[in-house]
């Protein structure tokens, strides 16, 4: 287990590096994911794994590093894809969990 975190710290360093040296964007070299918010009606998000919860009121996703909650009224997931969503609704909150 120990040899398995030194490996992950290792490649970590080497990305956050190669982030810096090269100017890319982290969300491109280290697969963060990204939101893009219009007003309090539309919410993209990009970068995610997987959709944990779909309610109308609570739509929890699941991205690489953590967990996102978009809670709201009348929330709907308007399209998905393997690189993106669009939630619409009446969007009252966004909580980041572990």
């Amino acid at each position: 287990m120990i040899v398995y975190m030194r490996a992950k710290q290792k490649q970590d360093q080497l990305k956050n590096k190669i982030t810096s040296v090269t100017g890319m964007l982290d969300e491109v070299i280290l697969g963060a994911s990204v939101i893009n918010i219009l007003g309090y009606h539309k919410l993209y998000i990009e970068n995610y794994r997987g959709i944990l919860e779909y309610t109308s009121c609570l739509i929890r996703i699941q991205t690489k590093q953590t967990q996102i909650r978009v809670v709201g009224k009348k929330l709907k997931i308007e399209y998905y894809t393997n690189l993106e969503m669009k939630i619409t609704g009446d969007i009252c909150s966004i909580e980041f969990c572990k």
